[in-house]
């Protein structure tokens, strides 16, 4: 496991990231996973958005979703 430094870097904090993690690009993503921090190549297009929901764990939404019942609507007005 490589282990590297963070630091300030003006008012946001920054990692050095060692030259066998390097990434080859001009952008990335960012987001938490539990405990962890995921960086990756920003996305291109929507077509990866499957990978995304592939990756979601099995329990996702389990419990579904609270939505209220639909409103009472009068139509004939």
């Amino acid at each position: 496991m490589a282990i590297t430094r963070v630091f300030q870097s003006g008012n946001s904090q920054a990692v050095r990231i060692p030259r066998e993690f390097q990434i080859d690009a001009a952008e990335v993503e960012i987001f938490r996973r539990g405990d962890e921090l995921i960086l990756r190549k920003k996305q291109d297009n929507l077509l990866d958005v499957l990978d995304i929901f592939a990756a979601m764990p099995a329990d996702f939404m389990e419990d579904s979703r609270n939505d209220p019942p639909p409103q009472e609507r009068n139509f004939d007005a």
